[in-house]
């Protein structure tokens, strides 16, 4: 509810969402798939603007669609079959989930500019303020933590220290352990 005093708007609190928006599509891999994820986050995004007021600027949102980019180019490209993607949102917080087949957990190069190509999961990081990946009960899910807002607000940038997501240590381990820290690895069954 907002309440309008002599050309004022005023919010009251009434009109605030409790629960995060929260969306999800389904993929198979084919031809066109990682546009139509893109697409499906560009209208998320939308729809947190105007639903939570979101201070989603031109850069976040640009941030958000690389950080959709990557991890569902990631789960099309590592796992044997469909993957989920799903977003949830609300006027501070973006979270990027992708849920895949595989459960191998993705390892995270150290940096390297002359490297070509496995810099997905370095972008990542880059970017989001948390990062995790957990073997599910399907497979894995891969997850990434955007803050939104005023990047002045927040000291200059939206990212706080980055999480640990893949241990290399762990990564082929079959006991079934649900979570790893994605430090620097060898290359060995990097899935980024």
């Amino acid at each position: 509810m907002t309440e309008q005093l002599d050309g004022a708007v005023i919010p009251t609190g009434f009109d605030v969402p409790v629960e995060p928006l929260r969306r999800a599509a389904h993929y198979t891999g084919e031809p066109g798939c990682i546009a139509e994820a893109r697409a499906f986050a560009a209208r998320f995004v939308e729809q947190l603007r105007q639903e939570w007021c979101a201070g989603i600027d031109e850069r976040t949102d640009g941030e958000v669609m690389l950080v959709v980019s990557e991890l569902v180019t990631n789960a099309d490209r590592h796992s044997n079959g469909p993957y989920i993607l799903e977003l949830e949102g609300t006027d501070s917080t973006l979270t990027v989930s992708v849920y895949d087949s595989s459960d191998a957990l993705p390892m995270r190069y150290p940096k390297d500019p002359r490297r070509i190509g496995r810099h997905g999961l370095e972008i990542v990081h880059a970017l989001a303020a948390e990062v995790s990946a957990e073997r599910v009960p399907v497979g894995k899910r891969v997850r990434a933590l955007l803050r939104l807002g005023d990047r002045a607000a927040l000291g200059g940038a939206a990212k706080q220290p980055a999480a640990a997501v893949a241990d290399p240590a762990t990564a082929g381990d079959s006991s079934g352990s649900t979570e790893g820290g994605m430090s620097g690895a060898s290359p060995q069954g990097d899935r980024s």
